[in-house]
């Protein structure tokens, strides 16, 4: 039975919780979730992993049990991330990015490029074709602040729509566990979460901003890289995905008949594609 630990380490005066298993001296890997879930949506990945790899899978700030941030935005997750990074020694790595995870450690990997000794992309875009119709609510906020396009975000924090991305695509929806969205709604719904989660809605153009530095990156630093896609993902269009393989040739691009949350139906799979690429 895989033995997996569960810590929280003060980063930046924040207190961040982070699972770990694996031993060290094994290859790092460093487990990045998105919105608006939490390090617990790699509870089926990581038992698969942990005799590969030494893995730690913090919650963002803000996110899970980790501590609510002061400064709403990518960048500043990223700081914390990054010393967060530090602090448990994970002086190199591979990264596994997801939704928000990936301008999170695409941010990290552009400030350290010696750092990253690869990275997997399970609908972790950088690419503006992998943006769907489903961003237009968003981007009517980016260009316009107010407070009747800020209300109008809040029915993507809705239980409602939390299970519906859980269960968009899939093709079983039986198939996926309500313990995931169940927890997630329970974060939502604690004091200032929406208001942290729509400051980071608005801030998301920073990270389309981004784009053209993450793709110089790839073409200049060339990580190891491996895109395994929920190809029915209602946000991140499998388009984003094979864009990869324009600025890095020889990454593998593999894709699954699920959705956004393609852990909860495809874990062992995907686990299979990272041991096998990362041999």
């Amino acid at each position: 039975m895989t033995h997996i630990t569960h810590r929280t380490i003060a980063v930046d005066g924040l207190n961040i919780f982070y699972r770990e298993a694996g031993q060290p001296g094994q290859p790092k890997l460093l487990l990045l979730h998105g919105f608006p879930t939490s390090s617990h949506m790699f509870r089926d990945l990581i038992p698969h992993l942990a005799d590969h790899f030494h893995i730690v899978a913090p919650d963002l700030p803000g996110f899970g049990q980790s501590a609510d941030p002061k400064i709403n935005s990518f960048d500043s997750i990223a700081d914390t991330i990054e010393r967060f990074t530090e602090s448990v020694g994970f002086d190199r790595f591979i990264i596994y990015v997801f939704d928000y995870g990936a301008p999170t450690g695409f941010r990290l990997a552009t400030r350290h490029p010696e750092r990253i000794a690869g990275i997997i992309s399970q609908n972790g875009n950088a690419y503006v074709e992998g943006l769907s119709e489903g961003w237009n609510p968003i981007r009517a906020y980016w260009e316009d602040a107010s407070a009747q396009n800020r209300d109008a975000l809040r029915m993507m924090l809705t239980a409602q729509t939390t299970q519906w991305q859980y269960t968009h695509g899939v093709a079983d929806p039986a198939t996926v566990s309500p313990d995931g969205y169940t927890l997630d709604t329970h974060y939502l719904a604690r004091p200032r979460a929406d208001e942290v989660q729509l400051d980071l809605f608005g801030d998301y153009k920073s990270n389309v901003a981004l784009y053209p530095t993450f793709q110089a990156y790839f073409r200049e630093h060339k990580p190891r890289f491996l895109a395994v896609w929920g190809q029915n993902d209602p946000f991140f269009l499998p388009p984003g995905a094979e864009a990869f393989k324009r600025d890095l040739p020889e990454a593998r691009v593999t894709f699954f008949d699920t959705g956004h949350f393609a852990l909860e139906t495809h874990a062992e799979p995907i686990a299979q594609e990272i041991r096998a690429f990362f041999a």
